[in-house]
């Protein structure tokens, strides 16, 4: 399943340092795909990969002191319209 997370930082510097640390910090059965940070700094929007949401909201506590997030899953536009019955 593919998940949708924008992070909303809290603390810029502080994400930084921690990264160049620890790295992403990714429980097992978590999957990082891509990621993009606006311009500002202030949020990044990334694509995840796990079999449930419960597991990245596990990534995502560890975090959370630095960022706040939003989760949701998307399927891909391929995926979305192969699955769409259209009984119009």
């Amino acid at each position: 399943m593919l998940f949708m997370v924008i992070e909303r930082f809290k603390d810029v510097p502080a994400i930084g340092a921690r990264f160049a640390r620890m790295g992403r910090m990714l429980p097992d059965g978590v999957i990082y795909h891509a990621s993009w940070v606006e311009p500002s700094g202030q949020r990044c929007f990334q694509i995840m990969e796990a079999d449930s949401a419960e597991r990245i909201e596990a990534w995502a506590s560890r975090w959370a002191d630095l960022a706040d997030f939003e989760i949701t899953a998307v399927l891909t536009s391929q995926a979305f319209w192969a699955g769409r019955v259209d009984r119009g």
